[in-house]
């Protein structure tokens, strides 16, 4: 293996897990411990962990690499760690969580999004910070959480990312990273500062937020216990955590505006790096941050890989093998089924920023079965991209490449060919089977001087999908139909 070696924890979703990457950004094998844990969700939207819960898994896997680490004699050169984006925890003056961690996926405060939109304008707002007023983002989560449970918001010395939080215990000093903060949505892009607008509409201040000064420095020093537990950690760099998005596509090999990131986890994102010193942000997408040189630009969906996992489930599939489902979902001609579906059971993110959309189905009939309510569902996703990608590429053209990763859509040919004839563009699968946990470590091997830059190391990838010709018709009206739905649903209301 090639030295120097990096430690990247992923603190994703679903689960935690840690990974050893070499000099060139290869994963070690036999290397790491992955975790998986559940969010605590309410009948109200609530979507919540316990931070110190989710603090006790992190050192599980780290201790479980360290243990591998010592077995085979291997001194690390640093750490490396990526979160998901959007979340936010409060913290007393002793640094003990006075509430859970709000996930992103928590929409309770959808309601104080409204109120914010009634305050200030959400389209100057929009174009400094990336975010819409959404209750993905910290501004409603705060307001909300002011108007809810007061006695807990004015407890709140500090309020922090999951990431912040972990340094605080590991190491005594909540230190964030650009890229996280970036997506909180109290981030003013062009700034590269917190947006006082914003903040002033606010029951906080910048004293209650990560310290300018302080960002992105790595820390070295662990407290006790994990100075006695983890040695080989202990005296090198430590890199804050970034937004897990960002990592996906340093790790996916897409760092240049014309090389889009599909991601399709749970949930989904189509994601352009763009190095400059200014971009134009449209209505309709995000845009945060890589670090202090390199936006993000996209688009995310709440409802991806989740829309086939629930399909599967309710739909009475059985016993039905993967390969069993493939045959099936590629013997329905696109379309046939007659279905119009808007796959959003979890609200809407990108384009159209409507939490309290939810899913419909239309056009069924005595015929229908669930093979084509499944394929429908899955080409219904695949058109909510269609509507990022043709977004994305009015601002910075139409991509060279897109570039696929996430285990929902690529253990499945049929969706990723649903895709690619979505979207009339070639697929091409991303075969590192961690491209955000690759990413942050390319990162750090960058901060360190290891590499002169992030795209010094190119990805493992595998032949591309490409569309079927005949087929974009066929989905431009799927497109069209799908649109009307959304008009007639939620804007003509």
């Amino acid at each position: 293996m090639t030295e120097p070696l990096i430690v990247s924890l992923d603190v994703g979703t679903s689960s935690v897990r840690t990974l050893l990457f070499d000099g060139r950004a290869r994963e070690v094998a036999g290397f790491g411990k992955q975790i998986p844990y559940h969010v605590r969700t309410t009948p109200d939207g609530g979507v919540e962990v316990d931070a110190d819960e989710l603090v006790g898994l992190a050192a599980e896997s780290i201790a479980g690499i360290h243990r591998q680490l010592s077995e085979a004699n291997l001194q690390p050169r640093a750490v490396a760690s990526c979160t998901f984006w959007h979340n936010v925890l409060g913290v007393d003056v002793n640094g003990a969580p006075v509430t859970p961690i709000i996930h992103l996926f928590d929409t309770r405060s959808a309601g104080a999004a409204r109120r914010l939109a009634e305050q200030i304008d959400g389209r100057e707002q929009h174009a400094r910070t990336g975010c819409v007023l959404h209750p993905s983002y910290l501004p409603a989560k705060l307001l909300w959480l002011s108007e809810t449970d007061i006695d807990r918001f004015l407890a709140a010395r500090r309020w922090m990312s999951f990431g912040e939080y972990l340094f605080l215990k590991l190491f005594g000093t909540a230190t964030a990273s650009t890229s996280m903060v970036s997506g909180s949505g109290l981030w003013n892009q062009h700034l590269n500062d917190y947006d006082d607008a914003l903040i002033n509409v606010l029951p906080i201040d910048r004293a209650q937020l990560a310290r300018l000064k302080e960002m992105d420095l790595p820390a070295t020093s662990l407290l006790e216990p994990y100075r006695s537990q983890w040695p080989r950690l202990h005296s090198i760099p430590w890199f804050p955590a970034l937004g897990d998005g960002a990592c996906n596509n340093v790790g996916s090999g897409c760092i240049t505006p014309d090389r889009f990131s599909l991601m399709v986890g749970t949930s989904g994102a189509m994601r352009a790096v763009v190095e400059a010193e200014k971009i134009e942000i449209p209505e309709g997408l995000w845009c945060y941050r890589v670090d202090r040189r390199r936006y993000v630009l996209g688009g995310a969906l709440s409802n991806g890989g989740e829309v086939f996992a629930w399909m599967k489930r309710t739909l009475a599939f059985g016993t039905a093998s993967n390969d069993e489902l493939e045959k099936q979902l590629a013997a329905i001609a696109p379309g046939s089924h007659g279905l119009t579906v808007l796959p959003l059971f979890a609200g809407e993110r990108s384009t159209g920023w409507r939490a309290d959309a939810r899913a419909a189905i239309t056009g069924m009939s005595l015929t229908t079965g669930p093979p084509q309510i499944l394929r429908a569902s899955l080409e219904s996703v695949a058109l909510r991209f269609r509507n990022i990608y043709d977004v994305a590429s009015r601002v910075l053209g139409a991509p060279k490449e897109v570039v696929a990763s996430g285990g929902a859509l690529l253990h499945s040919p049929a969706w990723t060919q649903m895709m690619a004839d979505a979207l009339g563009h070639p697929i091409i699968p991303c075969l590192e089977k961690e491209a955000s946990g690759r990413g942050a470590a390319l990162v750090a091997l960058e901060r360190l001087g290891a590499i002169p830059h992030i795209g010094e190391h190119a990805p493992e990838t595998g032949p591309a999908i490409m569309p079927v010709a005949a087929n974009r018709p066929v989905y431009d009206e799927l497109l069209r139909k799908q649109r009307r739905l959304y008009t007639k649903l939620f804007e003509e209301n």
